[in-house]
């Protein structure tokens, strides 16, 4: 820390303080007290150009550099009949060109990453069908990856406390939940139907929070959910393999994850942990909460009799797609949680809609997926939907995907 004070001819002050901290902006006032009348004598002697007018502080902070590079820091005192005079270097803004490649980068990040789970996803739950087991897989990799990151310091451990892992529970138990029953849907039914139903998840959201919570939102929110179901429904009447077990987990996959946006949007206030470890202490927490679970469900025999079909059938390449699927699935949604700290809300709405029409398109042309005409045009309604849904709601909710 370094500081200089500097008195000049008048009675303000200038303090300049030079320090290594995160981004932010601060400006802030601080009204002093006028000078007690006992100090008038020896003061007046000092000082001619004393003033005992109530005397303001001002500070603000301005980013020098890049998020690790110097912030500087800037206060000075004025007289409080006197005009705020502060000169605070302004901040230089981020060229637009460069914010889009920096959007842009996410995106096809995000988007690319998705993809790349949901066919490996598919493929392992093709020749091996035990959803349980494979989410559990998806998670543990995750928490292990983040548990050698934090040991090798190659990410900053998030400080906790016992308050953050009680508000997180609620939000585990719905991860968890809406994370298995996405598998199940996956392992029943084209990954492009599953991602179909589950562009209906906003329609959850307006009615648990309606209904259960109490809330009210504009008649044009009402009017974007029409689509959104209108096209889920005509989805799920043309699907040519449709299957209720499918077709249902991607029902509890939306619910549950409006659950857990409530819980987090409820649990987290005030929580100072970055978007990329909260998503590693909730896949931890949720591997904790589902393992006992897929061992109830399923079972060891299960698993053992089912690996050793899927490698004489697959042979040794499937290791690798049990484990693509594990680590890209903690990429893409670590990647997703981390775009939540640079881009606005609305641009993340824009992009999972984005990504839902990459992962459905990408899905019928690699598993060549046959799809009638009509199931196109639900599929095309449901996802227009939710795009108008983001647009005529994003200033009342925020989502936590």
């Amino acid at each position: 820390m370094i500081s200089a004070v500097k008195q000049p001819s008048t009675t303000a002050f200038v303090v300049n303080d030079i320090a290594r901290t995160g981004l932010f902006a601060l400006r802030r006032k601080i009204s002093l007290p006028p000078l007690p009348a006992s100090t008038l004598p020896s003061l007046l002697c000092s000082s001619s150009r004393l003033s005992l007018k109530p005397m303001c502080v001002s500070s603000s902070r301005q980013v020098v550099g890049s998020r690790d590079e110097e912030l500087q820091f800037r206060c000075e005192a004025y007289e409080a009949d006197r005009s705020e005079n502060v000169s605070v270097p302004a901040e230089e803004p981020q060229s637009s060109t460069a914010q889009k490649v920096k959007i842009g980068i996410y995106f096809a990040t995000w988007w690319a990453l998705n993809v790349v789970f949901n066919i490996y996803n598919k493929k392992v739950l093709n020749a091996f069908p035990f959803p349980w087991l494979t989410s559990t897989l998806s998670l543990a990799c995750g928490s292990l990856i983040m548990l050698l990151s934090w040991t090798i310091r190659i990410a900053e451990s998030p400080k906790t406390d016992l308050d953050f892992w009680k508000s997180l529970f609620p939000v585990a138990v719905a991860h968890t939940i809406g994370h298995v029953a996405a598998t199940v849907s996956m392992s029943k039914v084209a990954v492009s139907f599953t991602h179909i139903i589950k562009s209906g998840e906003p329609a959850f959201s307006v009615l648990v929070s309606r209904f259960l919570l109490g809330e009210t939102f504009p008649v044009s929110v009402y009017w974007s959910l029409l689509p959104i179901i209108g096209g889920c429904a005509l989805a799920a009447a043309t699907e040519l393999n449709f299957n209720m077990i499918g077709f249902m987990g991607a029902m509890i996959s939306n619910l549950a994850f409006v659950f857990r946006n409530i819980f987090s949007k409820r649990g987290m206030k005030g929580k100072s942990v970055s978007g990329m470890n909260y998503y590693a202490c909730l896949s931890i927490m949720s591997l904790l909460i589902l393992t006992p679970f897929a061992i109830a469900v399923e079972g060891p025999q299960v698993w053992a009799a089912g690996w050793e079909t899927a490698i004489s059938q697959i042979g040794p390449q499937f290791i690798w797609w049990v484990a693509a699927q594990s680590v890209f699935y903690h990429l893409y949604n670590q990647v997703s949680y981390m775009s939540l700290d640079e881009i606005s809300p609305l641009t993340f709405s824009i992009g999972n809609t984005m990504k839902r029409i990459s992962v459905i398109v990408s899905s019928i042309i690699i598993f060549h997926t046959p799809v009638q005409p009509i199931n196109a045009l639900g599929a095309a309604i449901a996802i227009l939907g939710t795009f108008l849904y983001s647009q005529v709601t994003i200033s009342k909710l925020r989502f936590f995907w």
